[in-house]
């Protein structure tokens, strides 16, 4: 198929395009940030050509817009918009903006962020930042029912109305909730049928076509969001594909009529997809492309962006723009200018190859990005077209501030403006850095995440910068808005103060899952490939256990990890990397230990022992403290066998795969129990790793004590949930005891006096405070260790909210 190419560009509105739908072939809705809806009917063909109606005027930004298709009770059909009002309006298309709404719909607290019509047209569903999805009866425009999202969901970001009876919803708490309206209680509330998890926040969803035109992969739908990868589902919520090339926030899915799968994000990027490969990428000269929406009709795309346009694309030469607007459109995304944190790296200009590279090496892939040194001293971004075979100059590459002028310091780094908000009378200003090169919505988000403040406040926010950046631009010399670098002269005041969040208890255990299969992969073929060569063929392993290896490693390494379950020959392949953990030279480890910290998360895996040493704990632990080749098989106990290890020899990134281990068992209940059959021996290696005596291990290697408070926050979990449980378990059988819960909290103390990353910091806090609400003894114990110091200490060094909040309840419970 031809690559899609310009069709027209509708200018109007004045602010962010934040929704868009495209009905029919001839008519485009839009709403946007300057409060309105706008109805867009085709008036000529060739160049195709727009006029615009404005068909609602609101007195807030309207983020949501759906169709109700013509019906006999509305043969024009209904547009459905909301917004900051929280009022569901929904309008004939042959109304304006001075007539009346045919119906408006009330029972949203926060900001309506989606809306969906069911197929036939029988309900409408609205998510909103209230963490409601409400479904609407469109024969009575009622409430029919209330889908049920329990936890701290935050917002309900995205609704598909799936069919008549199901519907799919995508949270902030990285959620996917599947319901059946044919399930509602008594009370008109659903639960859901089934959850999904994912590993961000949930943006968009999109319905996958059926039968002979379905997707290759036989998904039945499409989600995305903030870690810019598209995950591909069935029904029975098993996972069948995840699509990655975006650089940054999914906002916007849609679906081809030929299957073919379109998406829009936070990278400036649409991007159509054939099955697991994108095949073009469209760059637009903006910051955000906030929606795409596809007609059915003709199989057009239309988009919406932040710079205020509207534009369509087509696949159909009779439908492409002038020569004149093509050209002028390429010219715009050329002259654009591309923040370099938006690439992902950080460009030494002096390692940079001339513009005279692009013509002799080609693209790996569609949408891929290089930089290269302009001939006047610029850095400029290409972007490979596969369609073309060429590199397309889509923008030239500024600095983090993206401006040449007076910068302000903040953190280390450097900013256009540093604002002051003041949150609560009485209370220190919080600190909001912004640059021009930036989104004003998506430096609100990041402002309000970091400070753990509503979101509802994003609009605020947003308008705040932009009233307070007006007239500055990308290259110009920027001024503070004051005397005073800070802008204190500046500052933003919400109507009402936050409330801070409450951290303790958490009753969620963490894990470490994250990695990419493909490097692990690399590095045990290579080093099995050494042994073969080297003749120690009975360490090695055959090419079956390697293509076994593989299969294992792709299905468990990764974000799919504990979505998937468990392969078949997981256990098989668990038992030859025990062999490779305990007989591979110790410097050779590190990769089987990183498979082996993945297995353990799923079903199963933590009660395969090993006949020679013992549970996964004493051969993950013994593997990555004995560095004699091979390890020596011993009845020693694991307490024995770590009082006596040497704690100069052991490699810090072999110990960090060890504790990942432990930390992951936390994931099942049968992890739970292995684990804690082991919690003496095991407190007391975070003890020496920590240097409660002695030495410490590690202190400069961020990763191992990020897995050290990690493994020390879940032993603390589990001894408050033990004490919550009313009915025993196999892990409440081997309990937490007072002494365990005492070195934890030295354990905590000692992470936060030596470390200042605030990750790790709060980690350990978070270890402490899960013991001090353990119960009134571990709180007394607490008290006898004098921490309130520390914990003071670690407040003043970080100066994330979060941290500060965490150990304002340590104290209190301390003094309490």
């Amino acid at each position: 198929m031809p690559d899609f190419k310009l069709s027209a560009q509708l200018k109007g509105h004045d602010g962010d395009v934040r929704a868009v739908c495209f009905p029919v072939a001839n008519t485009i809705l839009s709403s946007s940030r300057d409060q309105t809806v706008r109805l867009w009917r085709k008036t000529a063909d060739k160049p195709p050509a727009f006029d615009a109606t404005i068909t609602s005027q609101g007195h807030g930004y309207i983020n949501s817009l759906t169709y109700l298709r013509p019906s006999a009770t509305w043969p024009h059909g209904l547009i459905l918009s909301a917004g900051q009002e929280t009022i569901i309006e929904a309008k004939q298309p042959t109304h304006t903006a001075t007539d009346n709404a045919d119906r408006l719909l009330v029972g949203h607290n926060h900001n309506v962020c989606a809306l969906a019509v069911s197929p036939r047209g029988t309900y409408v569903v609205s998510g909103g930042w209230d963490g409601k999805a409400l479904v609407w009866s469109v024969e009575k425009w009622q409430v029919t029912s209330q889908l049920v999202h329990q936890g701290e969901v935050r917002s309900v970001w995205a609704v598909l109305a799936y069919d008549e009876h199901t519907i799919i919803t995508g949270s902030a708490d990285t959620h996917i909730r599947i319901f059946d309206l044919r399930q509602v209680r008594h009370d008109n509330e659903v639960e859901p049928r089934r959850t999904l998890s994912t590993n961000s926040v949930v943006r968009a969803l999109c319905k996958l076509p059926s039968g002979l035109k379905g997707h290759p992969s036989g998904a039945d739908f499409a989600s995305a969001g903030n870690d810019g990868i598209i995950q591909l589902w069935k029904m029975n919520g098993t996972q069948v594909g995840a699509l990655q090339g975006h650089d940054s926030f999914i906002y916007s899915l849609a679906c081809l009529p030929s299957s073919e799968i379109v998406s829009a994000g936070e990278d400036r990027t649409v991007r159509i997809w054939r099955g697991s490969e994108c095949i073009q990428t469209i760059t637009h000269p903006a910051i955000s492309v906030w929606s795409v929406a596809v007609c059915p009709e003709n199989g057009d795309i239309v988009s919406g962006a932040s710079d205020n346009v509207v534009r369509v694309f087509t696949r159909n030469a009779d439908r492409t723009a002038s020569p004149e607007t093509l050209s002028a459109f390429e010219e715009s995304v050329r002259e654009s200018a591309i923040p370099q944190q938006q690439l992902g790296q950080t460009i030494n200009k002096e390692r940079l190859n001339p513009k005279s590279w692009l013509l002799n090496n080609a693209g790996k892939k569609d949408g891929q990005v290089t930089t290269v040194l302009e001939d006047d001293g610029t850095i400029g971004a290409y972007q490979w077209s596969l369609g073309e075979q060429r590199w397309v100059h889509v923008g030239t590459v500024v600095d983090s501030s993206g401006s040449s002028g007076r910068k302000v310091q903040y953190n280390g780094k450097e900013y256009d403006y540093v604002f002051d908000v003041d949150i609560e009378e009485g209370k220190p200003p919080l600190k909001l850095p912004y640059n021009l090169s930036q989104n004003p919505y998506e430096a609100a988000t990041k402002f309000l995440g970091d400070n753990e403040l509503p979101i509802s406040y994003i609009d605020e926010v947003a308008k705040f910068i932009i009233k307070n950046t007006q007239g500055a631009s990308i290259g110009q010399s920027t001024e503070a808005p004051s005397a005073d670098p800070y802008g204190t002269d500046s500052r933003y005041t919400p109507d009402q103060a936050a409330q801070p969040k409450k951290y303790l208890p958490h009753t969620d255990y963490l894990s470490l899952t994250q990695a990419k299969w493909e490097p692990v992969l690399k590095k045990l073929k290579s080093l099995n490939e050494k042994h073969i060569m080297a003749g120690n063929k009975h360490i090695a392993l055959n090419p079956d256990s390697l293509s076994r290896l593989e299969t294992v490693l792709q299905a468990t390494m990764g974000t799919a990890s504990q979505k998937t379950g468990a392969p078949p020959a997981l256990l098989e392949v668990q038992r030859s990397v025990y062999s490779l953990i305990t007989q591979w030279p110790y410097g050779d480890r590190l990769p089987a230990l990183d498979a082996l910290r993945c297995f353990v998360a799923l079903p199963g895996s933590a009660t395969l022992n090993d006949t020679k040493f013992g549970s996964v704990v004493d051969v993950a632990l013994k593997g990555a403290l004995d560095t004699e080749d091979p390890v020596y098989p011993s009845d020693e106990p694991l307490a024995e066998f770590i009082k006596k290890f040497d704690a100069s020899k052991p490699s810090a990134n072999n110990l960090m795969m060890a504790l990942r281990t432990v930390t992951n068992l936390f994931a099942t209940a049968e992890g739970r129990a292995v684990v804690a059959a082991e919690a003496p021996a095991v407190i007391s290696l975070l003890a020496r790793i920590a240097g409660v005596e002695g030495d410490p291990i590690g202190v400069d290697n961020n990763n191992l004590q990020i897995a050290l408070t990690s493994a020390a926050f879940n032993f603390a979990c589990l001894a408050f949930n033990q004490k919550q449980q009313q009915q025993p378990t196999a892990a409440a059988a081997a309990a937490i005891d007072l002494e365990q819960l005492m070195l934890l909290c030295q354990v905590a103390e000692a992470v936060v006096r030596r470390q200042s990353e605030p990750e790790v910091l709060f980690r350990a806090l978070m270890t402490l405070g899960m013991v001090l609400v353990t119960g009134a003894e571990a709180r007394e114990l607490a008290r006898t260790l004098e921490l309130g110091d520390p914990v003071g200490e670690a407040a003043k060094k970080a100066g994330e909210a979060r941290i500060k909040a965490v150990a304002q309840e340590c104290l209190a419970l301390l003094r309490g």
